[in-house]
């Protein structure tokens, strides 16, 4: 049976209440859609989702995805609650989907609506429901997928803990690196957010290559950032004094330059993918 169930705000001992049976609220397929495994710092196709497999067994997962769902364990949502839902979840089949609710999704105004005839409608609040869920959870593949990590962080507690930024300690050891070296009045303070985030991936990059493997990444970022970034080959050092100039050094370690095989083209990845086969969801 499909159900409709909202989360409401506040300290009360019930969080989820019956709102909607038997209804169909997103009719939405993912056949044909492309899943990647979450990256902050890519950036997905109209045609892609974000994906997390094994999502019942994250510590962000909430308790009502870890049991069957049975209809008669939730109360019906009393009007007097209307104002005060967080999310939707539509449970339908083997598929939860997700709304993040914000005040501007309730209608108050007045409203003409086409039937047979056109009539003048000035009834109570209305809840306008997206064409497309937030988020969407398949239960027999246990995966979660989504567009927008920051839409559904308040629907999944501690998700966001995905969107990982380096620390000040971590932005300080990542610059005194051998490898980097600091002009002018550039420090840690001036690192901005974005680059905060590459420096934690870029972190982990490192983390995984050998001595032989980070000269061949200097040598291939200097090979492409000649005009961007001043290189002490002699001391294998890169200049940095902007913050634009250490992104592309972050970007370099990532390896996102590349050059086409018609043309000879040098160019920069936006956001880059593995190229392996997708499972469906």
């Amino acid at each position: 049976m499909d159900q409709v169930i909202a989360k409401v705000k506040g300290n009360g001992k019930k969080k989820f209440f019956k709102l909607l049976s038997d209804q169909i609220l997103f009719d939405v397929s993912l056949q044909g859609q492309c899943f990647v495994e979450y990256n902050p710092d890519h950036n997905l196709d109209e045609d892609s989702w974000f994906k997390i497999e094994q999502f019942s067994q994250q510590p962000y997962c909430m308790c009502l995805l870890k049991k069957d769902f049975i209809s008669s364990e939730y109360d019906d949502l009393h009007k007097d609650k209307f104002s005060e839902i967080a999310y939707l979840c539509a449970i339908q089949g083997d598929y939860y989907y997700f709304q993040k609710i914000t005040p501007s999704l309730f209608v108050t105004r007045k409203m003409i609506v086409f039937g047979e005839a056109a009539k003048l409608e000035n009834s109570g609040r209305r809840l306008v429901v997206n064409a497309m869920p937030d988020a969407i959870y398949q239960k027999e593949s246990d995966t979660l997928v989504f567009r927008n990590l920051a839409t559904i962080s308040s629907i999944f507690k501690g998700i966001d803990e995905l969107y990982k930024e380096a620390t000040k300690e971590e932005v300080k050891a990542f610059l005194d690196e051998s490898f980097v070296e600091l002009s002018g009045d550039y420090g840690v303070e001036k690192v901005s957010k974005p680059n905060r985030k590459r420096v934690a991936l870029a972190m982990s990059t490192l983390d995984l290559m050998s001595t032989e493997d980070r000269d061949q990444i200097l040598s291939y970022i200097q090979s492409y950032c000649e005009e961007k970034l001043k290189f002490d080959a002699e001391n294998k050092k890169f200049e940095i004094k902007s913050d634009e100039e250490l992104k592309y050094l972050l970007y370099g370690i990532e390896q996102r330059f590349y050059t086409t095989p018609i043309g000879k083209e040098k160019r920069l990845a936006n956001s880059v993918q593995t190229l392996r086969l997708e499972k469906s969801v």
